[in-house]
């Protein structure tokens, strides 16, 4: 076996913020996960080896309603909002993170506007990712499809046809407090369906109706919250990734 003198130097700089030298042989070495697979319009696809499992179809047993148990309806491998019984979220809760989400828009096309398959995805309960129906749908910009509800729209419109179903691939990294003091804003990058419509944006604070966002001290971890805003919105393949930082097992 290679020792981690053979693996790298040790006569070179010592990297700023780190014991390392470049090319250090002793620095940890990466934990290995094995990557997913793709899901396609038929069948979702595999988590990563390390990812932490919210929904797979199989069971609500992990999410809770605003009175108990979630009442979505569950079938087919997939959950649907039951309209008037809430919004559901996690037992879990998590702060930065890699999270992954599919949705699905109802194929029966009804309303217009904010009116047409509308729900959201709020991270730590708190930060809403919008979930509309935005194909052939304009709306007002930060509240279309993917936008930080209320704060930026997304830089594009990566909007599926309803009835297909629709990726978010979300990085998150939480805010810091410090007491009543905010160490730094929330921020977060958004890919739908493959396409980043947000990139490392910081965020002005939690979520807000017609009103200006503004930050208040939370804890650090909270639920990952989906909204019953009364369309029959649909949920698969849901799981994250706890994101720690270099050189942690």
């Amino acid at each position: 076996m290679s020792t981690a003198q053979e693996l790298g130097y040790s006569d070179t700089p010592i990297i700023p913020g780190t014991p390392y030298h470049v090319h250090d042989g002793r620095r940890p070495q990466p934990r290995v996960v094995t990557p997913g697979t793709f899901s396609t319009q038929t069948a979702p696809g595999r988590p990563p080896s390390d990812a932490v499992v919210l929904f797979n179809g199989g069971s609500l047993d992990g999410w809770m309603g605003r009175n108990g148990p979630a009442q979505w309806q569950l079938q087919d491998g997939y959950m649907e909002v039951v309209p008037g019984t809430g919004n559901i979220r996690t037992r879990a809760e998590f702060g930065d993170c890699q999270l992954h989400l599919e949705w699905a828009e109802p194929t029966v096309i009804k309303g217009h506007g904010q009116g047409r398959g509308n729900s959201g995805v709020f991270l730590m309960g708190l930060y809403e990712i919008q979930v509309l129906d935005c194909y052939q749908n304009p709306t007002y910009p930060d509240g279309t499809t993917g936008a930080i509800y209320g704060q930026y729209p997304p830089l594009v419109n990566a909007c599926r046809q309803p009835g297909e179903w629709q990726t978010y691939d979300i990085v998150w990294e939480a805010p810091r407090f410090e007491g009543e003091r905010l160490l730094r804003p929330a921020r977060v990058t958004v890919l739908q369906n493959g396409i980043v419509i947000h990139h490392a944006q910081e965020l002005q604070g939690p979520t807000e109706h017609r009103k200006l966002a503004a930050y208040r001290p939370h804890p650090p971890v909270g639920p990952l919250e989906l909204q019953d805003h009364g369309d029959l919105v649909r949920f698969r393949n849901i799981w994250y990734r706890p994101l720690r930082g270099y050189d942690q097992a």
